[in-house]
């Protein structure tokens, strides 16, 4: 069995912990929640066993993943939210925070098994609604300030962005991060207000999200 969460461990326990986390969240980043835990164990420069003490199986690694990249997207928002001098300027920041968006967005939508996992817990579900809650605020007070369209919502940005990430893995791509920043700033110029196409049906919200 993993240690009990609450319970501090030691340092050392601590900063293998850590490093797993780390390393599963890359590489699900790029190939999804289905790659050996040996492959994982050997990219965080631990033993399998020592992956085994800390997660018993695949499951608890894939909610101690969601979890720690759900509460480092929130504190990005809700930092984000403060310190940018506009909410539309915090909006792009937070989509240009790519790495661990890009990992909620597909644990929490794109990965079939990830979604099974985490649709029921509840420390998962408070950390996504909290974070659709950030984004929700920006959204309303870009509208507000007039430099975001006013037919999308919060649920808008999040599909948009997840359709975005999901069209081409990054091992497939030559450069990754480029592309990633390219269409980013194509999908950030496709919500910017101004004159634009009128989209069919309502504003996705929060709400429409599964």
């Amino acid at each position: 069995m993993s240690a009990d969460p609450e319970t501090p461990l030691r340092a050392d326990a601590q900063r293998n912990r850590d490093q797993i986390i780390a390393a599963a969240r890359v590489i699900f980043a790029s190939h999804g929640p289905e790659v050996p835990m040996e492959e994982i164990a050997r990219a965080a420069g631990v033993g399998v066993g020592t992956l085994y003490r800390r997660f018993p199986d695949r499951d608890a690694l894939i909610r101690a993943v969601a979890v720690d990249n759900f509460a480092g997207v929130l504190d990005s928002a809700r930092r984000l939210s403060v310190e940018a001098p506009t909410a539309w300027e915090a909006l792009v920041q937070l989509l240009y925070h790519g790495a661990e968006l890009q990992l909620s967005m597909q644990l929490a939508m794109l990965s079939q098994r990830a979604h099974e996992i985490l649709k029921d817990d509840p420390e998962v579900a408070h950390l996504r609604e909290a974070v659709l809650l950030e984004v929700e605020g920006l959204v309303d007070r870009a509208q507000v300030e007039g430099t975001l369209r006013k037919d999308v919502g919060a649920g808008d940005v999040a599909v948009l962005f997840a359709r975005l990430i999901r069209q081409l893995p990054a091992h497939r791509l030559k450069s990754p991060e480029m592309a990633t920043a390219r269409n980013i700033a194509i999908m950030i110029d496709g919500l910017r207000a101004g004159p634009a196409t009128t989209l069919p049906g309502r504003p996705i919200d929060k709400e429409d999200l599964l």
